[in-house]
């Protein structure tokens, strides 16, 4: 019996990778550092003090960690504020899962943008939690087992939607079933990808019926 399900918010189900790409290219830019050809791929899962950290050890941003953190959030959230890039079928598919089963999010945003994109959504989402109140971020557990903690739930009658290479590995090693929604423009590594029990093309195929045979 599926007992929950975990969401995570960028990629599945807001079209952020793009706007955090964006954004933190520019914040590179700006102070002095210089973006690789593989960093959006790395920065995906990190919790916020791992990528401002990256962005100022590895890239050479010239800012503190807290101030690129804070600048990079800050421009993220003016985004937010002009634009929400909800996917499509998000909003109907989290409210038609949360009318069967209980529904956290598990995501590497910072808690003021799940705020802002949960107050938008408008679904019942019993619990939130961001990797930056863990000391890992994705691919380590930490964020997934927290949320299942907070709902009350096990594990492994737990399903988490992902769609990131590290994403997939972080719900994996919390022992939950996998669902993969892979985005096209960011394709997760095939390991990750092996671990999900199911692989969808988008959220409309992630009906209730679908997530009930999981079990």
């Amino acid at each position: 019996m599926i007992e929950a399900v975990v969401f995570d918010l960028d990629g599945v189900v807001i079209d952020s990778e793009p706007v955090w790409e964006e954004v933190r290219r520019g914040v590179v830019a700006e102070f002095g550092g210089t973006w690789m050809p593989d960093t959006q791929k790395r920065l995906m899962g990190m919790s916020t003090p791992e990528w401002a950290d990256y962005l100022t050890g590895e890239l050479g941003v010239w800012l503190s960690p807290d101030e690129t953190a804070a600048t990079v959030i800050e421009r993220m959230a003016e985004r937010y504020r002009d634009h929400l890039p909800l996917l499509p079928h998000a909003a109907a598919t989290m409210r038609a899962i949360a009318d069967q089963w209980p529904i956290g999010v598990a995501s590497s945003s910072p808690a003021v943008l799940i705020d802002t994109v949960l107050a938008a959504l408008d679904v019942d989402v019993r619990v939130a939690i961001s990797t930056e109140t863990m000391k890992r971020g994705k691919p380590a557990p930490d964020v997934y087992l927290a949320v299942v903690e907070r709902l009350g739930v096990t594990p492994e009658r737990c399903v988490a939607v992902e769609d990131s290479s590290n994403g997939l590995r972080s719900a994996a090693a919390a022992g939950l079933i996998v669902v993969a929604v892979p985005q096209e423009a960011y394709p997760p590594d095939d390991d990750a990808l092996a671990g999900a029990s199911l692989v969808l093309t988008g959220l409309a195929e992630l009906t209730p019926e679908a997530v009930a045979r999981l079990a």
